[in-house]
């Protein structure tokens, strides 16, 4: 019986002396290495684990190996995945109004998107994701966008007429390029270079950030440099599984969660004048284009979506004014 005891109280010992399990936490997103989505969610697990004494580890499940936007986004509702950083255009058809951030030239730098999002706006759209099973942690960039051809360069909407476009899943941006006189059609990113290559586009829109960290002007060296939208890209949480987190837990995933949205958009603030030369030393040919063109032929979009989501429209303008100084 002694020896038994004594068994015991040494196995308790030798277990109570061994680190505890670390929980891993998965973020999955359709970016590939070296895209600011992949680096801030990398930057969100290092933060994590070193504030948790590794009590947390964060696996990022890049490249869309866990599902496109919208799987992700199911996954994430039903409690299956922690986390995604996901795309506007997905999230937006979970709650309309997501769409006024999209319209075409209603921001004219990365600062005043944040303010508008980190503002009164940012929080009634996350309050009615919360209502629908999401936690909004941030609000990641995914930056001003620009046009690329394979073939020639675009100063005009004339030049796009008929131009089949790769748009991602976002109505508001097909209904831009639609406007523009183009073809556009919605694909997830993580096919659109299989798709350039086979001829199905002619060509796409991405902000810099992305066109370079996946080689996209390698098949469309011809970049306009339109920043006809802005688009952000949401880090959305399990409700059932937040829910079931302690105070101290979520403060310390949030904390280390608005850490990593500063670097996230810090890349996308220095991409532009960092990447203009890189891309050009690699054969890229960049070009600015008639904005007021561009305006003008976009502006019965903000008609259409006013009469689709009502007043978040006029306030968002409002709101962009604002932070702008206007």
């Amino acid at each position: 019986m002694k020896l038994k005891t004594l068994g015991l109280a040494a196995a308790t010992a030798l277990i109570l002396s061994l680190p505890a399990m670390a929980e891993e936490l998965v973020i999955g997103t359709n970016g590939k290495p070296g895209n600011p989505r992949v680096t801030g969610a990398e930057m969100f697990g290092a933060l994590l684990e070193q504030a948790s004494g590794g009590k947390f580890t964060v696996k990022v499940a890049h490249s869309a190996t866990l599902g496109d936007d919208r799987q992700m986004l199911k996954s994430v509702r039903l409690g299956t995945m922690h986390m995604t950083v996901n795309s506007d255009g997905p999230v937006a058809e979970i709650v309309p109004d997501l769409n006024a951030f999209g319209l075409p030239y209603l921001f004219t730098s990365l600062p005043q998107a944040w303010a508008v999002l980190d503002g009164e706006i940012g929080d009634s759209i996350a309050a009615k994701l919360d209502e629908k099973g999401y936690v909004v942690l941030s609000w990641w960039d995914n930056g001003l966008r620009k046009i690329t051809h394979t073939s020639k360069p675009i100063t005009h909407p004339d030049d796009i007429k008929g131009m089949k476009i790769r748009t991602p899943q976002s109505q508001v941006t097909i209904d831009a390029f639609t406007a523009l006189g183009a073809n556009p059609a919605p694909l997830a990113f993580s096919e659109l270079p299989a798709a350039l290559q086979s001829g199905v586009f002619e060509g796409q829109e991405n902000p810099l950030a992305n066109i370079y960290s996946s080689k996209l002007h390698e098949l469309t060296p011809y970049i306009a440099k339109s920043n006809h939208k802005y688009e952000m890209a949401p880090i959305l949480a399990s409700k059932r599984w937040w829910s079931k987190l302690s105070d101290e837990d979520k403060a310390m995933i949030q904390d280390a969660m608005d850490a990593a949205t500063w670097y996230n958009r810090g890349v996308f603030l220095i991409a532009d004048s960092e990447l203009e030369q890189k891309l050009i030393e690699e054969g890229a040919k960049l070009n600015e284009v008639d904005v007021d063109a561009f305006k003008a032929a976009t502006a019965g979009v903000y008609e259409k979506w006013e009469g689709e989501i009502g007043d978040i429209v006029p306030r968002i303008q409002e709101a962009a004014n604002a932070a702008a100084g206007n």
